[in-house]
């Protein structure tokens, strides 16, 4: 019996792949150590809503996104991209506290601004480009069960475009992307999570499930609850 009970506390005690000390991922991201813990326990109980391995898959992803495992959305795939830092097809813990990070009131407003230019910027080239932004209204129009007609996304792209393009390139670089959003403060108001900081903790959903205007539609309006 007693070693029934010692090989419990170990499975236990076990902790998933990509697991990293509080402490640690608290000094290198915005949350202190008892938000890195209370992230731990939804993490626990996200990575384990499909397959129980430890990890976050990406149907366990799409399915917190998306309320649905089995539905795929440019949006909800290229932000997997950049939770999944290693590129290797999972979310570990670290990655999770990490990526996170960024959407926490105290994460530097930097931060934010680079994060939101790699999620537009689908083909890693350093550049968001006109169909890049196209794709990405369409898949959060398809998200929000919202229909544009066809003139109107393409208003939206080439008023964003000649708005951020300074130097008349066709294409918007990380600097003029920079200046873009923090001449439009609004736009970036969806990067930052009023809760993580008391971690009643619910997944950040306000990627897909948001109200916006078609002027909000590049970068994603504000939150049902205000975000």
């Amino acid at each position: 019996m007693e070693s029934i009970g010692i090989c419990l506390r170990l499975r236990r005690a076990k902790k998933p792949q990509g697991f990293e000390k509080y402490a640690v991922l608290a000094s290198e991201t915005a949350f202190t150590v008892n938000e890195v813990e209370a992230l731990y326990n939804f993490f626990q109980s996200l990575s384990s809503s499909v397959i129980d391995d430890g990890v976050i898959q990406k149907e366990e992803f799409q399915l917190a996104l998306l309320n649905s495992s089995n539905k795929s959305n440019l949006f909800a795939d290229r932000l997997f991209e950049l939770f999944d830092l290693k590129h290797n097809g999972v979310i570990e813990f670290g990655e999770f506290v990490r990526a996170l990070s960024i959407f926490h009131p105290r994460a530097p407003l930097a931060e934010k601004i680079a994060f939101s230019f790699r999620l537009y910027d689908l083909r890693q080239t350093g550049y968001i480009e006109p169909e890049e932004l196209r794709d990405m209204v369409v898949a959060r129009l398809n998200e929000l069960d919202l229909a544009l007609p066809e003139d109107t996304i393409e208003a939206i792209v080439d008023k964003t475009i000649q708005e951020a393009d300074l130097k008349g390139d066709g294409k918007i670089d990380s600097e003029e992307w920079e200046a873009f959003v923090t001449r439009n403060t609004s736009l970036l108001k969806n990067m930052t999570l009023p809760f993580l900081k008391e971690l009643s903790v619910a997944f950040p959903s306000f990627v897909i499930q948001t109200k916006v205007s078609d002027s909000e539609l590049i970068i994603g309006g504000h939150g049902r609850d205000g975000l």
